[in-house]
């Protein structure tokens, strides 16, 4: 949920609008108010102005709320500006604020505060992010002098939740939004977990960073590689035990709330989007870390009912909040022979805004518009996933072969097997793995080659032959897995790769490389219900349906499609202790067993992976 920010563009924005550049940028340099806005119940809000000095005409507010503090630079200006510079020329009043109980805000902070309940509403001093949102705008829309009466919400992150949190209920002057790798569900896909699997480093260290100071806080671990600290710490009640001490609200919440209860859907976005009530442009990347299920999954909602035509997506090649700096030429070790960044920025980001805040051009794009990979070229659409992609299905075979032929065999037997072990559980990326926001190896895991884990005897892998003329996938990937434990409970992670060929001519420095193109974890003891765990019968072959999520990807001629399969994702994912029990957060150390897995792959259970093929 935290989105970072290159310091060349702080520069740059800086530079631009610094009283002492006398005079940079088309209305001079931009003035800056700092001010302290009171809401409904008297809790005042920190929030800097920035607005042209000069200005020929009436000018639109551009609104960001953060938890994350403005950030000021040596300057005295937001880093947060640094975003939107291409902007800069069009003409904006930018309008910068920390959210309550949150760096210089009054009030107290609560992490995804849900909206007010229909009894709450009757209260005229009741709040929520949303009231916050209308409160400041009806502020600015008095105290400010030379705006035109519009206003558009944006943020990345956690200020791309609370941009939607501002469109449920929306200002009348708020014309336009575009939530960014938004959260949408914490329990279903997003930041806390992914289908019931508790993102264990990241909930750690994301909830100490937001709740132990009204700052940002840097958990201080002793060991250089969290992998071995996150192990030596054992059963998941010792976080508050050694270290937490029952001080971190959201922490106590994971411990209270293992299972999909009231308390995870009151904060669930289905919950409350429905029709958008302005135009929206929600924003995500392929590649993006934390918040690639948020995004997505609010366009689809919204995409049910919408009858204005308000719901647009863009998707990139990006990982979190990479579209905001930077060119976006490279990712990781990935060329993607244009500037992904700046296109967006100054043909979709910029264009929008100004089309809805300015009467200014027109829309930059039809509903959709995503970036293929592979092929490296950006493709607009009607709506997204396009109607005609075909589904085929891809069967896992013997020997590790991967084929879209059946298999042929009736025998249950033919199935993959491997021991899943929580003592030794399978590493996301390569050790030593820094701490999340420390170094690079967080904001580009997704992209590191798989080629790591191969040599692991619990990783499981099929292989296609090399491809002899490209296959384009566009729209849902799901895996079917057909599976089996000797435990009562299990994790299941399945990932979709691309294998470049060992001679690359087109980048060899990708020669050989293992590229993850869909991916996730299923955690079994929810395969019925979110709501209602149930231990796995040992032994018993279960279908689990694993739902890999949307992309536009071109499979090249002379690559191989492979799967990879494993039970630990490790410390990403906390280990499931393979014994049923009702609270992991909960579990004690005898709960945690050794277990034998087997993916079957035969007639009667056939393991594949359903690709959503496009023509070419």
């Amino acid at each position: 949920m935290l989105a970072g920010l290159a310091l060349p563009a702080v520069l740059l924005f800086s530079l631009l609008v610094h009283p002492s550049n006398g005079g940079a940028g088309p209305f001079g340099p931009l003035k800056k108010r700092d001010v302290m806005i009171p809401m409904r119940d008297g809790v005042r809000l920190h929030t800097e102005i920035y607005a042209p000095r000069k200005s020929s005409e009436p000018l639109p507010f551009l609104f960001v709320r953060t938890p994350y503090g403005t950030g000021d630079d040596a300057f005295g200006n937001s880093h947060q500006l640094s975003i939107y510079s291409d902007m800069l020329a069009d003409g904006y009043i930018f309008v910068i604020q920390d959210i309550r109980g949150r760096f210089d805000s009054e009030g107290q902070f609560v992490m995804l505060r849900p909206p007010r309940s229909p009894d709450q509403k009757a209260d005229p001093k009741a709040m929520d992010e949303s009231t916050d949102a209308y409160d400041t705008i009806a502020w600015l829309l008095k105290n400010v002098p030379g705006n035109n009466g519009r206003v558009g919400i944006t943020g990345i992150s956690y200020p791309g939740w609370l941009t939607q949190m501002a469109a449920i209920d929306p200002h009348p002057a708020v014309r336009a939004v575009s939530e960014q790798a938004s959260i949408a569900d914490m329990f279903l896909g997003d930041d806390f977990h992914h289908n019931g699997a508790f993102r264990l480093s990241y909930g750690f260290e994301y909830s100490a960073m937001l709740e132990s100071s009204k700052k940002i806080y840097d958990f201080q671990f002793d060991e250089e590689d969290t992998y071995t600290w996150y192990l030596s710490l054992g059963l998941l009640s010792n976080a508050n035990a050694r270290y937490l001490h029952g001080k971190l609200p959201t922490w106590n919440d994971f411990v209270a709330h293992p299972n999909y209860d009231e308390f995870w859907k009151r904060q669930s976005l289905a919950t409350y989007v429905g029709a958008p009530r302005v135009p929206n442009l929600n924003v995500a990347g392929w590649w993006d870390q934390e918040d690639f299920y948020g995004p997505v999954e609010i366009y689809e909602l919204q995409e049910k009912q919408d009858p204005n035509h308000w719901n647009f997506l863009v998707v990139g090649p990006w990982n979190h909040g990479g579209w905001a700096h930077g060119d976006g030429h490279k990712l990781g070790p990935l060329d993607f022979g244009s500037d992904t960044g700046q296109y967006f920025r100054k043909q979709i980001q910029a264009p929008w805004f100004a089309y809805w805040l300015k009467d200014k051009g027109k829309l930059p794009f039809a509903n959709a518009q995503t970036f293929q990979t592979g092929s490296n070229r950006w493709i607009s659409f009607d709506r997204w996933p396009p109607q005609y992609s075909v589904p085929r299905d891809l069967y896992l075979r013997e020997n590790g072969a991967l084929s879209f032929d059946a298999p042929a065999t009736a025998a249950d037997d033919a199935f993959d097997s491997y021991v899943s072990d929580p003592a030794n559980p399978v590493p996301y990326r390569r050790r030593p793995i820094l701490p999340t926001y420390q170094g690079p190896g967080w904001t580009t895991w997704l992209l590191e080659d798989q080629g790591f884990v191969e040599h692991r005897p619990d990783v499981l892998a099929w292989k296609s032959e090399p491809l002899t003329e490209d296959l384009a996938v566009a729209g849902d990937i799901v895996a079917r897995l057909f599976a089996s434990t000797t435990g009562s409970d299990s994790d299941w992670i399945v990932k979709l790769i691309d294998a470049y060929p060992q001679e690359n001519p087109r980048d060899r420095g990708l020669a050989g490389h293992e590229l993850i193109i869909a991916d996730e974890v299923f955690r079994g003891r929810f395969r019925s219900s979110y709501e209602k765990p149930e231990p796995i019968t040992p032994g018993e072959i279960t279908e689990y349906r694993i739902d890999l999520h949307t992309n536009n990807h071109v499979f090249l001629r002379g690559h191989r499609l492979m799967v990879q399969v494993q039970s630990t994702w490790f410390p990403l994912i906390d280990r499931n202790p393979q014994t049923f029990v009702p609270n992991i957060f909960l579990a004690r150390a005898e709960d945690y067993r050794a277990a034998t897995q087997r993916i079957y792959r035969n007639r009667r259970y056939p393991t594949h992976i359903e690709l959503p093929i496009a023509p070419r």
